[in-house]
């Protein structure tokens, strides 16, 4: 089914893209995890304002070579303020990560925003993390899934497009870097592309991990690892994963390093992916942490005009060559 869009909705996805309707933004809506990276590059705790005048540097040094920005409310306001004139920009309404004290990885939402509240603090869209394990009880399940309906319903209500990122796991496994759950993630994630791709949720642009983690696949293995997928089967599930949905879908780099990014790209494309862009977060800007946190805001900013710069020209390369229009996948109303 063709998803229909608002003229309004139709016009912020256009501001998130560029000219050819492909989505190569960057993501830097990280709170604690990047709280983390920079304690740890400067030895010693991080306060907000480092966290703040982190992401206005990315920004402000990055953003004139994407279309657009995923940024926070709570630290990225004031970045979004020095984006490129030409930048979109995306806010998350969910609380960084998931709820603890149950199973299920539950999600929560910020509580003084609302849809309404980001449009008018100048978002272009929502955007909202979800964790989702398919296999799950069918409780966890239905709550999630109401939940997503519920917050599907009130992007729209606001005529914003939502920007549903989807992150899997196991609930009966530890880490989601291991051979074992290589080798169950092709299922979890294509079982939630399509999941999600139901008109229901009011989903816009699915935020998707690749169906494979590019470390066990053969040829682009370290020396020692056992290859748990062939470069074939990898490409048939990135297929499989493009053929799940009807919806626009855009990639996540999850932590991997650019080059990496760059091979699942090609990957992907050869495969007939019709990924529609990226959202491209650590694999851009994570080793400017350290020059950030350890020598000050001017190194900081001379890595992101040199390495970061590098890193999204690098990006834009490729996604020129592999990744597909979203207006390919609509209609407006």
């Amino acid at each position: 089914m063709t998803l229909q869009l608002t003229p309004g909705v139709n016009a912020a996805l256009n501001r998130l893209s560029n000219s050819a309707g492909v989505i190569s933004a960057l993501a830097i809506d990280q709170r604690g995890s990047l709280k983390k990276m920079i304690a740890k590059a400067a030895n010693q705790p991080a306060n907000e304002t480092e966290i703040v005048h982190f992401k206005e540097a990315i920004a402000e040094e990055l953003t004139p070579y994407a279309s657009s920005i995923l940024l926070d409310p709570e630290y990225g306001l004031p970045a979004s303020k020095v984006r490129d004139k030409n930048a979109g920009l995306l806010l998350a309404y969910e609380k960084t990560g998931y709820d603890t004290t149950e199973p299920g990885r539950f999600p929560d939402l910020l509580e003084h925003w609302s849809a309404r509240r980001l449009k008018e603090a100048g978002a272009d869209a929502v955007k909202f993390l979800l964790y989702y394990d398919p296999d799950e009880s069918q409780d966890i399940i239905d709550r999630k899934q109401a939940f997503v309906e519920r917050v599907g319903a009130e992007a729209a209500a606001v005529d914003l497009p939502l920007f549903l990122e989807l992150v899997t796991y196991d609930g009966k496994m530890d880490s989601v870097k291991s051979a074992e759950y290589a080798k169950v993630k092709p299922h979890k994630v294509i079982e939630t592309t399509k999941e999600f791709s139901q008109p229901k949720y009011g989903v816009t642009v699915l935020k998707v991990e690749v169906p494979v983690n590019m470390a066990y696949v053969a040829s682009y293995t370290e020396a020692g690892v056992e290859p748990v997928y062939s470069k074939e089967q990898a490409a048939a599930y990135f297929k499989e994963q493009s053929d799940a949905t009807d919806l626009p879908f855009i990639f996540l780099s999850a932590g991997v390093t650019n080059e990496m990014f760059l091979a699942e790209l090609k990957l992907a494309k050869s495969a007939g992916s019709t990924f529609n862009g990226v959202l491209c977060g650590r694999a851009t800007w994570k080793p400017g942490v350290e020059p950030y946190a350890a020598q000050g805001d001017e190194a900081g900013r001379k890595w992101l005009r040199d390495q970061g710069k590098a890193n999204i020209e690098r990006l834009n390369k490729v996604l020129a060559d592999t990744a597909s229009s979203w207006k390919d996948k609509v209609a407006t109303k």
